[in-house]
């Protein structure tokens, strides 16, 4: 059997228009400098995809303390290390979140503008 080079060009070229690079900032939403970054909006949906399975009320798994709402979330990143274990890698002791993946930088950074913007509700 013999094969159209036709076809095989015609493939290669379809496969590699299919290819596309997206950068992290091009997988998650963009936030406008000028934008306060607020619980609400910004914060909740993170915490809620990423610890909410552990830091339930009553907290489960091991965590220590409930994250379930802005009082309780505000509480953890302004009396514990939270912060902290979220930026640190797998593997590393106290690592969150504890049976998950690595947060994308950018959430972790939008975090830490939220606290330092003074934790907006």
């Amino acid at each position: 059997m013999k094969i159209n080079p036709y076809f095989v060009i015609f493939s290669l070229f379809t496969i590699l228009q299919s290819c596309e690079y997206a950068s992290e900032n091009d997988l998650t939403e963009q936030i406008d400098p000028a934008d306060d970054i607020t619980y609400a909006i910004h914060v909740a949906p993170i915490i809620n995809a990423n610890c909410v399975s552990c830091h339930s009320n009553p907290a489960v798994a091991g965590a220590s303390i409930p994250m379930t709402n802005y009082s309780e979330v505000k509480s953890a990143f302004e009396n514990t290390n939270a912060l902290n274990r979220m930026n640190r890698q797998p593997g590393e002791g106290g690592f969150m979140p504890k049976y998950g993946t690595r947060l994308p930088q950018t959430s972790i950074d939008l975090v830490e503008e939220w606290i330092n913007e003074g934790f907006l509700e």
